[in-house]
């Protein structure tokens, strides 16, 4: 386990003070050297800070990773912090408590996983039908048992360090005869026989994601137990190191799950609390969490990432009705939250991450949207698997089955028309739609030029720049363009 660095603002000495756990490591501030790219996991502070302190200390801490000890009377500089850090409070008389029991929760490193439908294995006592669905499911139908017995199981171990947290979430459907439970055994470092810890989790505990906490180092074992009799769709298991209380992926990252247990994640930094509101949308990523999050730090105003992790590397953020209200209340309570209105906001993202800004740009109607990579006809994405792209990307062919329900010509189409007549039907004369996209793009190479025909809103801007490639060519140059477009609007439109 990488160590907690903690930046101690404080007139006491914390390393003869406290007794300081193996996994964390004390900086005091202005007497130990800071390097110019260090962010401290957590900081803490015991006295008031100047504007120059300020600025140094803003720039090496994360949000969320501030405390402040409870007694102190604050200043101006200090509140300032405090409320761009969002930061809380802490007594003196619980440091070393918090030291040996919380620190461990705030590390900056996140790490999660999916396992495929490819990676179940199915219980050879099982007698009913299986069926697989692409990479996004494998369905059983039949009769389990009258009592709970193992179905399914994953055929990878998981390793789990001492102390550390992990948490499990698993996609699945079926119907009301039938009941489960997920098992976790944990065998000793080194053995394939011997266990050391087990856990059962109901369906009652698989509401929410299920934490166990290792109390040593090993290798887990998951699996599936089932009873009664009709349909069970495994549709993906998650993997999480987890923060336990203080986060998703990050500290102060947020998740939520609708009725389907499908997933949305965002991770809101409120900058310096002046518009706009910057949100970028995850684009396609087999590591589950955020992405982009130094880019939008480097930017000082309030960002808002999302993700999501379903289908291999995301759903490009479509989904049933519940779903997408879901994604459209994520951002609007952050808009409220600052006090801002939709003309101080832009939606962005690269790739994947370009439909769920132009999607959901529909229902928010932005200062701008600053796409890279544009991907619009999700279902000539999936026809062009076929000869365009053969085996280039196989979950467009997942995307247009679960999103059409077929895979022929009248398909594609529908799953096409889903997105451009959401398009077609919106008022953007007050929105700006700045793009960079690939001339020779092999995903889709009709979006820039689909883009200008259907956006029928009068007085609507439009900037593209066009570079030679495939859709996967030149991404560091669709990045600095992406990046050159926010510094521009930034500065223009909002006096930054």
């Amino acid at each position: 386990m990488n160590k907690i660095k903690i930046l101690v603002v404080s007139d006491r000495d914390w390393k003869t003070e406290y007794n300081i756990p193996d996994f964390v490591k004390i900086y005091t501030y202005k007497t130990d050297e800071i390097k110019k790219k260090d962010i401290f996991e957590l900081t803490i502070l015991e006295k008031n800070i100047d504007e120059d302190d300020f600025k140094v200390l803003k720039a090496h801490s994360y949000s969320y990773c501030l405390l402040v000890s409870e007694d102190l009377a604050q200043n101006d500089s200090t509140k300032k912090l405090v409320n761009q850090r969002m930061g809380a409070t802490i007594s003196k008389a619980d440091i070393q408590s918090f030291l040996d029991r919380d620190a461990k929760k705030f590390f900056s490193k996140p790490y999660g996983e999916k396992y495929r439908p490819n990676s179940v294995g199915i219980a050879q006592g099982f007698k009913g039908s299986i069926k697989w669905d692409g990479n996004y499911s494998v369905s059983l139908e039949g009769d389990y048992g009258k009592t709970m017995n193992q179905i399914a199981f994953w055929r990878t171990n998981i390793p789990i360090q001492k102390g550390q947290a992990i948490e499990f979430w698993l996609e699945y459907k079926k119907d009301e005869a039938v009941n489960i439970s997920l098992s976790i055994r944990q065998f000793v470092s080194g053995s394939v026989a011997d266990i050391s810890n087990s856990w059962n989790f109901s369906e009652d505990d698989m509401k929410n994601p299920v934490v166990i906490e290792g109390k040593e180092q090993g290798m887990l074992y998951v699996s599936l137990n089932a009873s009664g009799t009709g349909k069970l769709d495994i549709i993906a298991l998650h993997d999480r190191i987890s923060h336990i209380d203080v986060g998703c992926f990050m500290v102060g990252g947020e998740r939520y799950a609708t009725s389907s247990r499908e997933e949305i994640f965002c991770y809101f930094d409120p900058g310096d609390l002046k518009p706009p509101l910057t949100v970028y949308f995850s684009g396609y990523k087999t590591l589950e969490g955020f992405e982009g999050y130094y880019m939008m730090r480097k930017l000082n105003c309030p960002f808002l990432l999302i993700a999501e992790q379903r289908f291999e590397g995301g759903g490009f953020y479509m989904g049933d009705p519940e779903f997408e209200s879901l994604m459209v209340k994520i951002i609007t309570d952050k808009l409220s939250q600052l006090g801002f209105y939709p003309e101080q906001l832009i939606l962005s993202g690269i790739s994947m991450g370009t439909i769920g800004s132009m999607y959901y740009g529909c229902d928010l109607r932005p200062h701008a949207l600053i796409l890279g990579k544009p991907l619009a006809s999700l279902g000539d994405i999936a026809a062009n698997e076929r000869l365009k792209r053969p085996k280039g990307f196989p979950t467009s062919l997942d995307l247009l089955h679960k999103y059409a329900g077929a895979m022929d010509e009248d398909a594609v189409q529908k799953l096409n028309d889903r997105f451009w007549a959401k398009i077609r039907n919106t008022d953007f004369s007050r929105t700006k739609f700045v793009v960079s996209y690939m001339y020779e793009d092999d995903y889709d190479s009709t979006a820039y030029g689909k883009l200008l025909t259907e956006l029928n809103s009068s007085g609507v801007q439009v900037y593209g720049k066009g570079l030679h490639g495939r859709h996967n060519d030149n991404t560091g140059g669709i990045a600095t363009w992406f990046k050159g477009q926010y510094d521009r609007i930034l500065k223009e439109d909002f006096g930054r």
